[in-house]
């Protein structure tokens, strides 16, 4: 136990060193990378298109403090009418992290996943599939962690 509390530990020290700056808004931040909410990537398209699909810079809107791009207007437009559907859980932020108490690691638009009709991103294709391992406790354990934190 001691081991997996020591790689874990050292695992959340390292990812915060790597988390960039929070758009602060509502029910806690959105997290933003190069000016732009998910890494600028169309959030829409996750679900419309089940791949990670970067938006442009001439398609955006903002939304909680953050700018968020997409790949059509019709993306904006869907985002637009009900933008909770779309939006990455935790505000964008790594949800394997969120479970394990940081609140603030960067993700990386490949690693992501739709559970029960919500986005999640995550760190990177390895921390991912740990987080699968574990899935429906870890989305628990970040939800818990995440309304402490922000509500």
């Amino acid at each position: 136990m001691t081991v997996n509390l020591t790689r874990r530990t050292a695992l959340v020290s390292g990812l915060a060193l790597l988390s960039t700056g929070p758009a602060f808004a509502g029910q806690g931040p959105i997290y933003t990378s190069w000016g732009s909410a998910a890494s600028g990537y169309d959030v829409v398209a996750y679900f419309t298109e089940s791949r990670p699909v970067k938006g442009s810079k001439s398609i955006t809107t903002d939304y909680k403090g953050a700018t968020w791009r997409f790949a059509s207007a019709e993306n904006r437009d869907l985002f637009l009418a009900d933008p909770e559907r779309y939006a990455p859980q935790f505000g964008g932020y790594c949800a394997y992290a969120v479970a394990i108490g940081s609140l603030n690691v960067s993700t990386v638009p490949e690693a992501w996943k739709i559970v029960d009709g919500k986005l999640y991103l995550n760190y990177s294709a390895g921390i991912q599939r740990r987080w699968e391992s574990g899935q429906s406790g870890y989305i628990a354990d970040a939800h818990k962690n995440w309304s402490r934190a922000y509500n």
